[in-house]
C-alpha cells in the first residue's frame, strides 16, 4: 500500500542536495538528475527507482534494501516498494547513494579535463 505523502518527502529531501534538478520522468513521475545523469526517479507514493552498477546493486541487494528493478531484472537498477514509512527513508538513502557515486564520477571527469 502507498506511502501518503512519500513522493513530496522525498523530493523536498533529494532536491537540498548540491546540484540536483528535477523533471518529468518518461515513464511518468519526478526524475533527479545531477548534471545529465538520472541518479532515480520515483513514481508516486509507491515506487523509487534507482540506476546503480550490478556490483552496487548486488550489494543493495545482499542487505535486503531493494528488489531487482520491475522490469529491467538483469540491469544495475533497483525498485524499492513504499509500503512503509522506513521505506521512504531508505528510498532517500539509497538515492544519495547513487547521488554520491555520481558526484565522484562527475569530480573525476572534471579533474581529467
Amino acid at each position: 500500500m502507498p506511502v501518503p505523502g512519500a513522493k513530496e518527502k522525498i523530493k523536498t529531501s533529494v532536491m537540498e542536495w548540491k546540484e540536483i534538478t528535477s523533471q518529468q520522468h518518461r515513464f511518468g513521475g519526478i526524475e533527479f538528475n545531477l548534471g545529465n545523469r538520472e541518479i532515480g526517479h520515483v513514481h508516486g507514493n509507491y515506487l523509487v527507482d534507482i540506476p546503480f552498477t550490478k556490483k552496487v546493486r548486488d550489494e543493495i541487494l545482499l542487505e535486503g534494501l531493494a528488489n531487482h528493478h520491475h522490469i529491467l531484472t538483469k540491469s544495475g537498477w533497483v525498485s524499492k516498494y513504499l509500503n512503509e514509512p522506513d521505506d521512504v527513508d531508505i528510498a532517500i538513502q539509497l538515492l544519495r547513494r547513487s547521488y554520491e557515486i555520481a558526484l565522484i564520477q562527475k569530480n573525476k571527469r572534471i579533474v581529467k579535463n
